[in-house]
């Protein structure tokens, strides 16, 4: 949630410049956090909001853009709400106000999704379009395997409305449904990054794009670990089935095995940690690490075909369970 409220509080702090920019935002805004309703006879406009900055956001937007006033309540956490929220409510003008912010057509029927003018409309508004659905019921995880920038949305058509401009800023996105709730995902870290970007939050991109790449080379750094101990248990098993195979090959031959062979077995048994390379340097006169390995499997193969002509267990027969198959 820190990472979330940082979002927020960065993009309140967002100049939009143009009137059009902030109108696109706030009309987002009461779209995605927002909803109408019938008051004594009279459409009213309401948005419940996470925070009184947000709520004093909104009522200066409305005053200022459309010229209403709006009226903040307090709704106290109970049930479910962890925290208290504020509802910002337009009564007189509130008609007025559903139909210059898409909430309502030219009949008084409810618009599900967004104005066409909006997801249509500039980069900046494009931009506040997205800076208005992340205030309303946007979140952001840390980055991760399960890092996600996410927005709830009021239903199918407004979800896939955020998609479609989301594209047009060069982000993918995609709307998924959960538990009944449509929300619009971000997943990718670029993609997250660039969104963040579009809309403002450029002190919060930068902490987040730090702890993205704190926990890229922690991760990388433990799978090189996990790698080298992998590889070092595949080496000492090696090790220790080829000296169980050699003491089988020297018992089974006896006398007969030839003296290089016999050589290349005791060196083996003498050095038993070490790898064929070393086992090269160790030898008198020093050999290369295919010439040990190739009387090593010289040695065993004439100890197998030997053990087969006496009817004998092979070389492989003094191998524990767990390493058979190494």
């Amino acid at each position: 949630m820190a990472l979330t409220a940082d979002v927020k509080d960065e993009l309140l702090a967002v100049d939009p410049g143009r009137t059009a920019v902030r109108a696109a935002e706030v009309a987002t805004i009461l779209r995605f956090a927002g909803g109408l309703h019938v008051i004594s006879g009279r459409i009213a406009v309401e948005a419940e909001l996470d925070s009184p900055q947000l709520a004093r956001h909104v009522r200066k937007d409305l005053a200022e853009v459309y010229g209403v006033r709006a009226d903040v309540a307090v709704v106290p956490a109970s049930g479910l709400r962890r925290s208290s929220s504020y509802l910002v409510r337009v009564i007189d003008g509130g008609e007025t106000l559903a139909r210059q912010t898409g909430l309502l057509d030219a009949r008084r029927r409810p618009i599900r999704g967004l104005p066409n003018r909006l997801t249509t409309g500039s980069p900046e508004e494009l931009r506040a379009v997205w800076r208005g659905a992340f205030l309303a019921q946007g979140s952001l995880t840390d980055p991760g395997r399960s890092a996600a920038l996410e927005v709830a949305c009021p239903g199918n058509e407004a979800a896939m409305a955020l998609v479609g401009a989301a594209g047009r800023l060069g982000v993918s996105a995609k709307a998924r449904e959960v538990r009944g709730v449509h929300r619009v995902v971000i997943r990718d870290g670029e993609a997250i990054a660039a969104m963040l970007a579009h809309m403002g939050a450029t002190a919060t991109l930068t902490a987040w794009e730090e702890l993205r790449q704190r926990r890229e080379v922690r991760a990388t750094a433990n799978r090189l670990v996990n790698f080298d101990d992998a590889n070092l248990r595949r080496s000492a098993q090696a090790a220790v089935a080829a000296c169980a195979r050699v003491e089988r090959a020297l018992e089974i031959l006896g006398p007969e095995v030839p003296e290089h062979l016999r050589y290349a077995g005791e060196l083996r048994l003498a050095h038993r940690d070490a790898s064929l390379d070393e086992l090269g340097h160790h030898a008198d006169p020093p050999m290369t690490k295919d010439a040990v390995a190739g009387r090593i499997r010289r040695l065993l193969a004439m100890a197998d075909k030997r053990a087969a002509e006496l009817g004998v267990p092979g070389t492989e027969a003094s191998l524990p369970p767990e390493l058979q198959d190494v």
